[in-house]
């Protein structure tokens, strides 16, 4: 007597009437995603179809129920888990967590699929133009339908995704890009969804100092870690924390506010300020408690300046030590800080450096800070660990032009509200401002923005 090798369903009642409850909520963008899931890129997205697939699917499938719970998962359909598999979200993943059905590749993509916007699909369909036929490109209605083409050419597949990796680079979707490679290093297996139990860092080794620090393109230095531990900030308080706007200007402070109010920080803008009133400002801010509170901070000046120097409203006086700015929000200075990120986005508008003094200049001793008690988070944290320093100049005579607005505060309030919907750390942010910038000053030679960006950021940043 033969006995069959094929592996039998679990018990599973009613499973038709659960496969038709899930299938009537599905719209037919998910009916597409959810077959692609099941290895059947080709098959007919219509719902008889679907339910056809899917039934014959999970018959013949060892773990019926995990598996449905799965391509729930992976379609975001959190509420499909809860009111039809009766199954919590954080019970799946946990289920997952050494027993995933799905192959990670095909997880990858659908992932890449729902994080992709139109305008990065045109630019993705028109760098592989000369792979894929124009006709393929013009009925590619979404990102899978783009992987599909290049799977059957054989440009992609669950063990080469060069391709699709350097398409996503020179679209800009760097972070899409890491998932990508982070796929590629861990041989094939898409990263948990949830994260893994923490382990204790190594003594932080000794940097070299805050003004050493690498430009944007440069590797970012982090703390050692093992393989479970979390190499990003946590930045979910409500508000963020708080993010002071001093505009001596008059032009590009509102943009700003909106746009890190946007970006749930709890904004205060301040406009023409002198360099003395700007120091007042900037002590007060550290005293309050309310700084303190958040998981980091942001200090964004506008200002006339010198190479070193913020001169504020002031047409005399050396003003405002730059460093001396940074300096105010060490751990040193403000222990309550200390471990949390600092971001110190500065356009300065540069005036010429011998000017009469008739102003009093800002000695060290008036930047001694009283209001910020409190012992370090970690006495292991440098000094000036977690700063990041962006500051642009561009010659003061811009200002005399009629509605003008800086070049590089356009392309940075830009750029973070791209990165909040993509999840874009704050480098790679400021790796499309400074391109934003190169291409402006190839168009107007004479109208040049510098930028120097510094930082001793020790994880990634993502402002969500």
């Amino acid at each position: 007597m033969l006995v069959s090798s094929a592996p039998q369903s679990l018990p599973f009642p009613d499973r038709l009437q659960v496969i038709n409850q899930i299938l009537d909520s599905l719209s037919s963008c998910e009916r597409r995603r959810l077959c692609y899931l099941c290895e059947r890129p080709d098959a007919d997205s219509s719902v008889a179809s679907v339910k056809e697939m899917l039934n014959s699917k999970v018959t013949s499938h060892e773990n019926a129920h995990l598996l449905l719970e799965e391509l729930m998962l992976r379609l975001g359909r959190f509420d499909i888990l809860k009111k039809v598999l009766k199954v919590s979200r954080e019970e799946v993943e946990r289920s997952l967590r050494y027993n995933q059905l799905l192959p990670g590749y095909r997880v990858l993509m659908v992932n890449i699929c729902e994080d992709l916007v139109i305008a990065d699909l045109e630019d993705l369909k028109f760098l592989l133009s000369k792979k894929v036929s124009r006709e393929k490109t013009e009925n590619a209605k979404n990102f899978l339908d783009v992987i599909i083409e290049l799977e059957k050419l054989d440009l992609v597949s669950p063990d080469r995704v060069d391709v699709l990796e350097d398409c996503l680079r020179s679209i800009g979707r760097i972070d899409l890009a890491k998932k990508v490679t982070a796929y590629k290093t861990a041989g094939g297996i898409p990263e948990q969804h949830s994260p893994q139990p923490s382990c204790t860092a190594s003594p932080i080794p000794q940097r070299q100092p805050f003004f050493a620090a690498a430009r944007v393109n440069a590797p970012v230095y982090r703390e050692q870690s093992c393989a479970s531990q979390i190499d990003w900030y946590k930045f979910n308080t409500k508000p963020r924390g708080v993010c002071v706007i001093i505009d001596c200007v008059g032009n590009d402070g509102e943009m700003l506010k909106q746009t890190f109010k946007a970006l749930h920080f709890n904004v205060t803008l301040y406009q023409w300020l002198s360099a003395e009133d700007t120091l007042s400002v900037l002590r007060e801010t550290i005293r309050q408690r309310e700084t303190h509170r958040g998981d980091g901070f942001v200090c964004c000046i506008i200002s006339r300046g010198t190479a070193n120097h913020l001169l504020g409203t002031d047409m005399y006086g050396r003003g405002l030590p730059m460093d001396a700015v940074r300096r105010l929000f060490s751990a040193d200075e403000c222990p309550m800080l200390a471990g949390k990120p600092k971001l110190f986005f500065i356009q300065r508008y540069s005036a010429p450096e011998h000017m009469p003094c008739a102003r009093v200049d800002h000695r060290d001793e008036d930047l001694e800070t009283d209001g910020c008690d409190g012992r370090p988070i970690c006495n292991q944290i440098p000094t000036a660990a977690d700063v990041f320093w962006s500051h642009c100049w561009t010659d003061e005579r811009q200002l005399e032009r009629g509605q003008h607005r800086s070049v590089y505060l356009k392309a940075l309030t830009d750029g973070l509200e791209k990165a909040q919907r993509r999840k874009t750390h704050l480098v790679d942010v400021h790796t499309e401002v400074n391109g934003a910038i190169f291409e402006h000053n190839k168009r107007h030679p004479g109208e040049n923005y510098h930028i120097d960006v510094k930082h001793t950021l020790r994880k990634d940043l993502y402002l969500e």
